[in-house]
């Protein structure tokens, strides 16, 4: 094949063997269960930030059997704050799947892998790799940095054709033996050499045959995505508290903050120009005339919200209710204990700003 180079492999796999990392929680063991696992928590989020959840996780779901029997609520409560909730509710998915499909075992097979809930061609292989020593290629962000700098690739790795062929040259390279550390090796150089900034060239076993290292280039390459301005949006959101509790309503399963717990909105994510002037107490109280009678009505400080695709500025509205209405046939929404909210699945920006705000106010006894 075009891409063919076994002299790649062997120095990667001789220097992950010596320098990679091997103390990992979710390494050197072949159990399915906490490989997946593992890949899936760390699709798009850094290893540091993965740990902790990990070992939670594992603590609440020691086993696949045990994942596919809870609740989503509860799966979804232990996955708040990691970000990208469609994993955790496809993590839940597949671990149903795979104990109706395939007896509660995974199969080995990248191909079969890749056809369940949440798991793309480049996690299947890792899996597989990882879990069942199967010949494999991976291609995440870190391999595609290693690739476009070693390789001298000048075009962006989001372009289809130069990912098709990125991909080519994955399955070329893969080797027929030590596939564990040569698929570790790619993720440890890109984690800890090859890395976006600074990268440490000096150290790395490819400097030799590395074209952005020889022409100067490992600032440039990757190429970077053509930059977009980044959308803004507001949202206008109600923070009523009574008698010791805060009303939720539970997000829709798809969209931002899919199926999590969080304060009800007024009027949604709206573009920011169209956020218009702050809401009047007169349709604040109509908004909250479903929940009960308004008492009290207090504009808190903005809070704003970085996600990956725009960024989102907050205003929360706290009210106090003089008297409360029954939430007949409402589902969405619930009271909730103060005391409940550091355990809740609640959006990581939402749970900070109601923690803050129970400890401001825990002396003047709003809540």
């Amino acid at each position: 094949m075009q891409y063919q180079d076994p002299s790649f492999a062997a120095a990667l796999v001789a220097w992950q063997k010596q320098h990679g990392r091997h103390g990992l929680p979710w390494q050197n063991t072949r159990d399915a269960y906490l490989v997946w696992l593992s890949e899936i928590m760390l699709q798009q989020t850094q290893v540091a930030a993965v740990l902790g959840y990990y070992a939670r996780f594992l603590e609440r779901f020691p086993t696949l059997a045990s994942l596919a029997a809870a609740s989503v609520d509860d799966v979804m409560a232990q996955w708040a704050g990691l970000g990208y909730y469609t994993r955790a509710r496809n993590l839940h998915k597949c671990a149903q799947r795979v104990v109706a499909e395939y007896g509660g075992v995974f199969p080995s097979d990248p191909a079969l892998l890749a056809e369940l809930p949440g798991i793309g061609r480049s996690t299947a292989a890792a899996i597989a790799a990882f879990s069942a020593g199967r010949r494999a290629a991976i291609m995440d962000g870190n391999v595609k940095r290693v690739f476009a700098r070693v390789f001298g690739i000048d075009t962006y790795p989001g372009e289809r054709r130069t990912e098709e062929a990125m991909w080519a040259r994955a399955e070329a390279l893969a080797p027929d033996e030590d596939i564990e550390a040569y698929t570790q090796g790619l993720m440890d150089m890109g984690a800890t050499l090859c890395t976006r900034s600074s990268p440490s060239c000096e150290r790395c076993p490819m400097q030799a045959r590395c074209v952005a290292y020889a022409t100067g280039r490992t600032a440039e390459l990757p190429v970077r995505k053509p930059k977009k301005a980044t959308p803004e949006k507001a949202a206008r959101m109600l923070l009523l508290v009574d008698r010791g509790q805060v009303l939720l309503e539970q997000r829709p399963a798809v969209g931002i903050w899919g199926g999590l717990l969080s304060l009800p909105e007024l009027d949604g994510h709206l573009p920011l120009a169209d956020a218009g002037e702050p809401a009047a107490d007169a349709a604040v109280a109509a908004a909250v005339q479903p929940f009960g009678v308004m008492e009290s009505l207090e504009r808190l400080l903005p809070v704003m919200h970085v996600f990956t695709h725009y960024k989102l500025h907050i205003q929360p509205l706290l009210v106090t209710l003089s008297s409360r209405a029954a939430l007949a046939g409402e589902q969405r929404y619930q009271w909730l204990d103060a005391g409940a909210l550091p355990g809740a699945a609640l959006p990581a920006p939402i749970k900070k700003l109601l923690l803050e705000l129970l400890g401001e106010h825990r002396q003047a006894r709003i809540f």
